[in-house]
């Protein structure tokens, strides 16, 4: 791995670990084994390395999603497959802890990655959904784009409770409960 890539990677874990005003330049440097002159080289500050590392966190999300919606299946195992997706539920979502950190969130093109992300999970979601609902998996009535809405929600709270309580079980059932309104035709 380059400089450039150990400087990313390194900032998305610190970015994770301690959101943006608690990643200094210096904890980045001292994570990635790279100097100032290489950081500098690379990026124009912080905010530079700090967008490449959003971005590529925003990637690895969609990445990782699609893999589960064009996976094989129903649609309704399509969205379970992404829904129990192996996570680090008690350290949150890497792309979702950040829409908690001001200073991200004041700067528009650091966020600019973030709502995309969201937006493509949430679009790709009801895409799913609608063709759910089409070969008559789901209930006709479903609204896609509010049940993708609300599916996205219950993953980036389920984040936050299961932090809250120190418990990965939270975060489980939640899924499992959304996972039931879905299949809540069946009934």
């Amino acid at each position: 791995m380059d400089k450039r890539e150990q400087l990313i990677e390194s900032t998305r874990e610190l970015l994770w670990e301690r959101g943006y005003v608690g990643t200094s330049p210096k904890a980045i440097q001292e994570r990635s084994g790279a100097g100032q002159g290489s950081m500098y080289h690379h990026f124009q500050g912080k905010s530079g390395l700090a967008l490449a590392a959003i971005g590529r966190n925003a990637d690895d999300l969609r990445t990782r999603a699609e893999a589960e919606f064009s996976g094989p299946g129903t649609v309704v195992e399509r969205v379970t497959a992404y829904l129990r997706r192996e996570r680090d539920a008690l350290k949150g979502c890497p792309v979702g802890r950040l829409t908690q950190d001001p200073d991200v969130m004041a700067d528009p093109d650091l966020r600019r990655p973030i709502e995309e992300a969201f937006g493509w999970v949430t679009g790709r979601l009801a895409e799913l959904l609608d063709e759910g609902r089409a070969n008559g998996e789901l209930d006709a009535s479903l609204d896609p784009a509010a049940t993708a809405i609300a599916l996205v929600a219950v993953l980036q709270g389920g984040y936050v409770l299961a932090r809250a309580a120190g418990s990965t079980d939270v975060f489980a059932k939640a899924v499992e409960g959304a996972l039931g309104l879905l299949a809540a035709k069946e009934n």
